[in-house]
């Protein structure tokens, strides 16, 4: 069955029997393991034969003791206890019986299991079929100023968000050292990123701070709907919910920026899409941005290119190049990721696939080195002579992607370019040979061309497909081409913590700079703040950080404090 256009879900939603219906207060894993009525099943008493003695059902119904001389006497009776659980009086007693058996551990660790949201198990399933943009909805605050999947997921999502804190440790101390003094006091800011537990960390770090928010999601698979619906919970005007078709994905953003009596001054952007939006149908809002701060390798570039064409009238800061966003959220992020997506959407094995990574750029680094420490045999294609030479010195052949699109297993595009997978590619390649992008953008595999006739689309779970051909030959597709790890699995809360801390340390900068310092052009962000960054996650490791001695720091003409090293340096 073909999926509709737009990108969005067709996975039908499973019946009302098979959706355990949502917990009321405290309930959660507790309430799961508190018996039903308060009772659990009594184990029965050990009978131990004895030839002097014969058990007797009493009269009353009690249990009698007969002697060899004929004396009957009756047995003590046992007490029943009941066990005692602090949370028993709780809704978990006024559950439907006529309650689907899906296993109560698999709702509760759904975060773990599956592709999808935690929370995706109690969302009720009449709550499914209904658009986000046809409810009405209202926090307990009474506000109706967002658009969410279920407004009554805040309470799982206030959980993941509180996990997320304690691997969050350098944005959760810029928060204790500046909410005094409130550096984005005044700062209207509208953001487009991932709405993930992190990023509502970042999102009340910036509250924290002064700043005003409204959000939308800068990609229609990745947002958590629970951690949406506590944003929404907590006054954050939020549009976004997981499954969005691309007409709700511009409908969302423009919610966000079209607000009667509310101008933002700063852009937070992951993709580009936020910026490009304002540039195009609000040309006046746009001139009136104090700042922008992007993460993304599409995004930077779209920057560039207004830049060069003299269309960028505000000063952006290119975080995506800083060297903690580079190394820690594109290199060592994507090492871990990139396992977690796969073996989560085809629970495939490793060990002896052959895999062709197209890009070696940092993701590209990242891929390949988790591949080969796991067995694969690692392909890798290149444009850059440099990148290219690395990927050589690092162990991997370079190939061209016609050379061994017949015979890879795995197909993995992170260039941040179109078209890097097309049409002749596919339908080269063998049987379920798996498919998938772990760039920003969905350009990178032309999965529009999949959309014929002659090609049937089925749907096997959920953010996976098989593209079947008129022989029989299927290849796997996973997430319709968009990012995979945050699509289709998670990331490393940690290294989410390095990227969250840089956005809001740009945000901080520029929002506060004098008049003049930065101009109508793209920045990186200054090495400073960069060492700042990192200095604020090594207490998590126990780390020690060696001081220069006057004489050395004279020695090299350096601040002993830094920065230690020029802009030009490579890392």
């Amino acid at each position: 069955m073909a999926p509709p256009a737009g990108g969005g879900d067709p996975e039908a939603p499973a019946p009302p029997a098979e959706r355990p219906p949502a917990p009321g207060p405290g309930s959660g894993p507790a309430a799961a393991l508190s018996p039903a009525a308060g009772k659990v099943p009594q184990a029965s008493a050990m009978k131990r034969s004895d030839p002097h003695h014969q058990h007797q059902r009493h009269r009353d119904g009690g249990e009698a003791l007969v002697s060899p001389d004929g004396t009957v006497t009756e047995a003590p009776r046992t007490v029943k206890k009941q066990i005692q659980f602090a949370d028993q009086k709780q809704e978990f007693n006024k559950r439907p019986t006529k309650i689907g058996r899906r296993s109560l551990s698999r709702s509760i660790s759904q975060s773990s299991t599956d592709s999808y949201s935690s929370a995706a198990s109690y969302t009720d399933s009449s709550d499914d079929e209904t658009s986000p943009r046809d409810k009405q909805q209202k926090n307990s605050k009474g506000s109706s100023d967002f658009c969410v999947k279920n407004i009554k997921q805040a309470e799982f999502g206030r959980r993941e968000i509180e996990i997320a804190e304690q691997e969050m440790p350098a944005l959760m101390a810029l928060r204790k050292r500046a909410q005094g003094e409130k550096p984005l006091a005044g700062a209207k800011i509208v953001g487009c990123t991932h709405i993930t537990a992190q990023t509502a960390v970042l999102m009340e770090t910036l509250g924290a701070l002064g700043a005003q928010c409204r959000w939308a999601a800068c990609n229609i698979y990745s947002t958590l709907n629970e951690v949406a619906a506590a944003l929404a919970e907590s006054g954050f005007p939020v549009f976004a919910w997981k499954g969005e078709s691309e007409d709700d994905f511009w409908w969302c953003i423009d919610r966000c920026v079209n607000v009667e009596g509310w101008q933002p001054n700063m852009i937070l952007d992951d993709g580009g899409d936020l910026t490009h939006w304002i540039y195009k149908k609000y040309p006046n809002m746009f001139k009136k941005i104090k700042g922008i701060v992007e993460e993304s390798v599409t995004g930077v570039h779209r920057l560039y290119q207004l830049s060069k064409a003299g269309k960028l009238c505000v000063p952006a800061m290119n975080v995506n190049d800083s060297v903690t966003k580079q190394k820690f959220d594109n290199l060592y992020c994507c090492r871990e990721s990139i396992l977690d997506g796969l073996k989560r959407t085809t629970d495939m094995m490793f060990g002896g696939k052959q895999v062709v990574v197209c890009g070696y750029g940092e993701v590209g680094k990242g891929c390949c080195a988790a591949l080969k420490a796991m067995g694969s045999i690692v392909y890798v294609t290149e444009i850059d002579p440099i990148c290219a030479l690395q990927a050589c010195m690092d162990g991997f052949r370079l190939v061209k992607l016609n050379e061994v699109i017949r015979q890879v297993d795995i197909v993995i595009t992170c260039t941040g370019n179109k078209n890097v997978v097309t049409r002749e590619h596919l339908d080269r390649m063998k049987n379920s040979c798996i498919v998938c992008n772990m760039g920003h953008s969905n350009t990178e595999i032309d999965v529009a061309s999949l959309r014929t006739p002659e090609l049937t689309w089925e749907r096997v779970r959920s953010q996976v497909d098989h593209v079947i051909w008129p022989d029989g030959k299927r290849i796997v597709l996973l997430a319709e081409g968009r990012l995979l790890n945050l699509s289709c699995s998670t990331v490393p809360t940690f290294v989410l913590s390095i990227t969250a801390t840089t956005q809001a340390l740009a945000l901080i900068e520029l929002y506060n700079a004098p008049e003049g310092r930065y101009k109508q052009d793209v920045y990186l962000l200054p090495k400073k703040m960069d060492e700042y960054v990192a200095s604020l996650h090594l207490p998590t490791f126990d780390a020690h950080l060696t001081e220069l001695t006057d004489e050395q720091a004279k020695y090299l003409g350096l601040n002993k404090n830094g920065p230690f090293k020029p802009n030009y340096y490579r890392y």
